[in-house]
């Protein structure tokens, strides 16, 4: 049981929504399952309200679907369906990117601290931190070129996604990766290095689109 006894009711929520989303995204969760609230609850070890909510947020973002008296169920998503999300989150990504360069970033710490996290996760094998760590620095970035819309609008192409293969030998390796190129994007936004900063985020978001072609293939 996964008890997580002696968080707060946001807290709790939020902990629930992270495990969810990294079970749909990693595909560990295959579209059309469907959650129970108190099947998760029991099975998490807190009550029903927090996962009510949990899930229900994730409705919200798109990744469930309520049924009525039955829970909720995994939204499936096509192939281009998540081309069209690849192409969205780099165009909007790199643009967001490209700008904080040539604005300038003053101050990295808060930064390196957030791709600190994401290797940590990566050298611990907790696929559900790589997932969260991997989101709060991106987050954390993109806010930094000080368009809260645009960031808003990023963060919900992130959380439509889904990285089928994540765990995988090939999406172990592409986590690996990531991690140096957290920081060499921050390198990027210090170094006012537009051309470098855009090149790398493209790199850095179509190699997971390689990646998920290549689960889904051998699904197929």
């Amino acid at each position: 049981m996964d008890v997580l006894a002696g968080a707060g009711a946001g807290n709790l929520r939020e902990r629930v929504v992270e495990r969810v989303r990294a079970e749909i995204v990693s595909g560990r969760t295959a579209p059309g399952a469907v959650y129970s609230v108190p099947g998760l609850a029991t099975e998490m070890g807190v009550s029903t309200t927090p996962v009510r909510e949990a899930l229900l947020e994730l409705t919200r973002r798109g990744l469930l679907v309520a049924m009525r008296n039955r829970g909720f169920r995994v939204e499936p998503l096509s192939v281009d369906a998540l081309d069209d999300l690849f192409t969205m989150r780099e165009l909007l990504e790199r643009f967001a990117l490209e700008t904080l360069a040539r604005q300038g970033l003053k101050d990295r710490a808060p930064l390196d601290a957030r791709a600190d996290d994401v290797a940590q996760a990566v050298e611990a094998g907790d696929v559900p931190a790589y997932l969260a760590a991997d989101r709060a620095f991106h987050e954390a970035l993109v806010a930094q070129a000080g368009n809260p819309l645009l960031t808003k609008m990023v963060m919900q192409l992130r959380d439509d996604m889904r990285l089928y293969g994540i765990e995988s030998a090939e999406g172990l390796e592409r986590q690996k990766d990531s991690v140096q190129e957290h920081y060499q994007l921050v390198d990027y936004a210090c170094k006012q290095d537009v051309d470098a900063i855009g090149e790398l985020i493209s790199r850095h978001i179509l190699g997971w689109k390689l990646l998920l072609k290549a689960a889904i293939d051998r699904k197929g």
